[in-house]
């Protein structure tokens, strides 16, 4: 028998493995292209999604039913969350202005927050960047962003019907017309008053997104819907029989209507996703519902058992612990629960994600962290705290200036709030500030990091 030749030997295996190996991957290769499943993932992936944005206006967590709420009707939201993912840990700003500034441009407000109602014009905005990327764009409902046209069009809508497109020195006597006979605002003049009399805002609002839809066909679109529902003044909506004769001028706001117009803004976001599906584009939409900030402080509900007092304008967690539903058809699985720390600057570069369009590097220091791993189904942590500079309205006349940072159990204020330090699960109304002397070590390691994450908010 002739000696065996290792060195060719080996060599023969090699190729063999290797000739195995290929014939394995390539046929991988193949199944995965033919599997049904994996062909909708790559098209989906190719193909840009529709994306509304419903954007509630002083909605706190513990509004909608799917949540624990008790109060209120709000079956239509409640099934976006069957047929999505319902986020427990959303934080805004405490106020609407601060919160849509952190919202729209994914910076905190010590970066480019300068004045209540007012979004400076050198920003870029999330609409920018998915105008730039080949959507069409609108806006309906409520702006409080000042520069009327002008800067509706600077931070990329194409098209908008809003009401407060203007700073105003009197916004209650606005308010009054933010619902019955609204003052509305659409390509560079408001509307007349015999086009508004009698009418509801948010009707007005839903019919325009609705001949968009219509009317953009050919591209993906980008719809922001800043609802009037539910700030306040508390007045009658279409569906109440006090609307025919109620005078927006002269009748004074009451919360008994409260929860009629929590069941009209769960009717008009119906609306809205109704007309996704009649228009044959429920597959290919994403629908995002969020609320701007805590309810207002009129209003107690019950949630879980237990009475809430709104929290708006306040900086404990029912000034800022807001709803969030995501519906992702074919991405995500219907009635999902996430426990992800979320705050307003995390969603510029999740609607990147959800574009497929790349973080615009001209857009300066972006604070936001994407969410798009957890609506694709990870458990990873995405991040460990959020933080939050909230500068109030009217801060100059005797408004305490708060920053703070916090995750989903603990909260630590800046040096200007004496270093307050709670545990917010069990202390959400923060009255009891936690001495340094009673701090566990873990909370001596979590209040360290916590005073390391408030050193390095600065400009």
């Amino acid at each position: 028998m002739k000696p065996v030749n290792i060195k060719l030997f080996n060599c023969h295996c090699l190729i063999l493995g290797a000739l195995i190996s290929c014939f394995f991957s390539c046929r991988k290769t193949l199944d995965e292209r033919i599997t049904p499943a994996s062909s909708d993932e790559i098209n989906l992936r190719s193909k840009k999604p529709n994306i509304i944005f419903i954007l509630a206006d002083d909605i706190g967590y513990e509004i909608p039913s799917c949540n624990g709420g008790e109060s209120y009707s709000t079956p239509d939201i409640d099934l976006l969350a069957a047929n999505g993912m319902r986020f427990t840990q959303c934080q805004s700003c405490p106020n609407c202005s601060p919160s849509r500034v952190e919202l729209l441009t994914g910076k905190y407000n010590f970066r480019n927050y300068k004045t209540w109602g007012s979004l400076d014009t050198t920003q870029k905005t999330f609409v920018n960047m998915l105008h730039d990327a080949g959507y069409k764009t609108c806006v309906a409902g409520k702006w409080q962003l000042d520069g009327g046209d002008v800067s509706l069009h600077k931070f990329g809508f194409d098209k908008y019907r809003v009401f407060l497109p203007f700073d105003v020195t009197d916004e209650n006597t606005e308010d009054k017309l933010r619902y019955k006979n609204p003052k509305l605002y659409e390509n560079g003049h408001f509307l007349a008053d015999s086009v508004t009399a009698g009418k509801y805002a948010d009707d007005m609002f839903v019919n325009y997104i609705s001949r968009f839809i219509d009317s953009n066909s050919a591209k993906p679109f980008f719809v922001l819907y800043s609802m009037s529902l539910c700030h306040v003044p508390f007045y009658p909506t279409p569906d109440d029989p006090e609307f025919a004769t109620w005078d927006p001028l002269t009748q004074k706001s009451d919360k008994k209507f409260f929860p009629s117009m929590v069941k009209y803004m769960d009717k008009k976001i119906k609306q809205v996703i109704n007309k996704v599906n009649d228009a044959g584009l429920a597959d290919n939409t994403v629908i995002m519902f969020v609320g701007d900030n805590g309810t207002s402080s009129q209003i107690v509900s019950m949630f879980n058992g237990k009475q809430i007092t709104g929290g708006k304008a306040t900086s404990t967690t029912y000034g800022t612990h807001v709803p969030l539903i995501v519906k992702w058809p074919r991405i995500i699985a219907g009635g999902q629960v996430n426990n992800a720390l979320i705050d307003f600057s995390d969603f510029l570069p999740t609607l990147a994600g959800i574009a497929h369009v790349s973080l615009p590097l001209y857009y300066g220091t972006l604070d936001g962290v994407s969410f798009v791993p957890a609506l694709r189904g990870s458990d990873r942590n995405l991040r460990d705290w959020s933080f939050c500079h909230w500068k109030p309205k009217f801060e100059e006349n005797g408004d305490i200036f708060k920053r703070w940072v916090q995750d989903t159990t603990y909260k630590l204020y800046d040096s200007t709030n004496q270093n307050y330090f709670f545990n917010i699960s069990t202390d959400p109304l923060e009255l009891n500030p936690i001495p340094n002397e009673k701090l566990t070590d873990e909370e001596q390691v979590i209040k360290h990091k916590f005073r390391r994450v408030l050193k390095s908010m600065h400009n």
